[in-house]
């Protein structure tokens, strides 16, 4: 192979090694690579042609129709054979408002279902970053076992040195011997998790992850801290499920207008043209052409009580979607008040976390020079070796804690 094609192919691997994907880019994969998404698309599209379907109340009606009759016998006002084809033109000019509050009704439907979506793209945005978090956490932990097994490997491996010449008995070594394999275990489970955590992350994204795809800049920063005030507005105003109830409260209204319109009389104005024929190929000797046109007044007195009920009826589903409107009003804004909370608390626990690893890695550096002067005891050595790990998992945790209520923040105030 010549040298500028080796050369072409490790610019390539290197390209590739480079690139790295942010949550932006995997959150645009999600929308882009999931069914469910398509599933509420399509919802919508239904949504839409249940608009078209309302405005055809706006339009006339056309009809036409053939008719052919067959006797046993003639009689005097009607052939042994006979046809007759029709034409009709009817078109509705009033019936109490109904065709204006079914199409108001469709709108709002299709409001519902637009939000629906929305809500559904946001929640799988959350799912994506809550996946991304937890492989960040994963890998730190991960990264965490594996410092924690090669500083015991190599206190086990200076303990048997020390073994062989007399400086620690074997009681000692085995203490040793069973944190090291303790450690090699946690390694392992950790492994196992990064990997599940990247599986995890493939399903939400939609299509397999490569850990080396992933470089997570998006946590080399904490999340800045936010106005509670202005985010609860945001989300009274902005959040897709209470815009979808909004809208519910609106298609429901509408619905009780349309029904309201079994209360008004009715206005039609028919055409329809009549051929009579005594030949049922309508090319009989006897034809008769009539054309007939139309006002028809119409008004239910009694049904039953029906209209009653479909009025009150939707009357009651708005007033049940307004008190559903409230609740979750109200929940949601509890739920972002204690978010708000859990996330200023886990900012603060971040520094002091990183103050407890500075503290732990001095402690253990201390205790190792003790170690090897002979002025302190193997469990001192493995005490502060345990700390260490320790204060890590949890700067770990805490970090995670604060990026975990910052999605959740976002997610609130529909903000992905």
């Amino acid at each position: 192979m010549k040298p500028y094609s080796l050369a072409i192919i490790f610019l390539v691997l290197c390209a590739q090694n480079l690139y790295a994907m942010d949550l932006a880019e995997m959150q645009a994969l999600a929308l882009n690579n999931r069914q469910v998404v398509r599933q509420y698309m399509t919802i919508l599209e239904q949504s839409e042609k249940d608009i078209v379907r309302a405005r055809g109340g706006y339009y006339p009606s056309v009809d036409i129709g053939y008719t052919a009759n067959f006797l046993d016998q003639a009689t005097l006002l009607e052939d042994r054979e006979n046809s007759k084809a029709t034409g009709r033109v009817s078109w509705n000019l009033f019936d109490g408002f109904r065709d204006k509050y079914t199409l108001l009704s469709a709108e709002k439907q299709k409001e519902v279902e637009q939000f629906r979506l929305e809500g559904v793209q946001q929640d799988i945005q959350l799912n994506v970053a809550l996946a991304y978090l937890a492989v960040f956490e994963r890998q730190a932990n991960r990264r965490v076992a594996e410092a924690a097994f090669q500083t015991l490997g190599k206190v086990y491996r200076d303990g048997e040195s020390r073994y062989k010449v007399g400086l620690v008995d074997k009681n000692e070594l085995l203490r040793f011997r069973v944190d090291y394999d303790n450690a090699d275990i946690s390694l392992k489970v950790a492994n196992a998790d990064l990997q599940k955590s990247v599986n995890a992350l493939s399903r939400q994204v939609g299509r397999e992850i490569q850990l080396t795809e992933l470089d997570f800049a998006d946590f080399n920063n904490l999340p800045p801290q936010i106005d509670r005030e202005d985010y609860i507005r945001k989300m009274l105003e902005k959040r897709s499920e209470i815009n979808a109830l909004k809208a519910v409260i609106g298609a429901t209204q509408a619905s009780a207008e349309a029904a309201a319109s079994g209360y008004y009389p009715r206005v039609d104005v028919v055409g329809s043209y009549s051929r009579f024929d005594n030949d049922i190929a309508t090319s009989g000797l006897v034809r008769e052409d009539e054309l007939r046109g139309q006002l028809v007044v119409s008004m239910n007195l009694f049904q039953g009580f029906t209209t009653e009920a479909t009025v009150a009826r939707a009357k009651l589903e708005t007033r049940s979607a307004q008190y559903q409107l409230e609740e979750l009003q109200n929940d949601l804004t509890t739920d972002l008040q204690n978010l708000n909370i859990d996330f200023q608390v886990s900012l603060d626990n971040v520094a002091v976390a990183k103050r407890s690893i500075e503290q732990a890695e001095e402690n253990l550096r201390i205790t190792q020079l003790k170690y090897d002067e002979g002025l302190q005891r193997d469990s001192d050595l493995l005490d502060a070796i345990t700390s260490l790990s320790r204060a890590k998992f949890n700067y770990v945790s805490v970090l995670r804690t604060a990026f975990l209520n910052n999605f959740q923040l976002i997610r609130m105030v529909d903000g992905f």
